[in-house]
């Protein structure tokens, strides 16, 4: 086995992974019952899954073609900065908008520090 075999099979291996990461998340989202926990679901395991299947896509490219794929490295760094923040505003949006959380939730950590600042807000307005 060369070089090139044993890059080929890495590539396969974690485009595997990425596609049973994917997978996961499906699930996640079918599964989990409120929007927080439901955006958890498809952030994070999707966001691995895709990082691990462009990742896979090019060392494959690379150990077959011996081309670079400067593509695949921007679908990379796009995918990484762009799924996890979009993922925490609209959780965000979800708290602000008042969407309750699931009945197995035992504590909300927010509820404190936003009613906190929205009665500073007010004392400071009224007066």
């Amino acid at each position: 086995m060369n070089v090139s075999v044993i890059a080929e099979y890495i590539g396969v291996f974690l485009i595997f992974i990425g596609s049973l990461m994917a997978l996961v998340s499906a699930i996640g989202l079918i599964r989990f019952q409120d929007v927080y926990t439901r955006s958890h679901a498809a952030t994070k395991s999707s966001t691995l899954g895709v990082l691990l299947t462009l990742t896979g896509a090019l060392i494959y490219i690379l150990a077959v073609n011996g081309y670079f794929s400067v593509r695949l490295v921007l679908g990379i760094i796009f995918v990484f900065l762009t799924a996890p923040i979009s993922g925490h505003l609209i959780t965000r949006a979800a708290y602000r908008s008042k969407v309750k959380l699931a009945d197995i939730s035992v504590q909300d950590d927010l509820k404190e520090v936003i009613h906190g600042k929205e009665k500073e807000l007010k004392e400071d307005n009224s007066n």
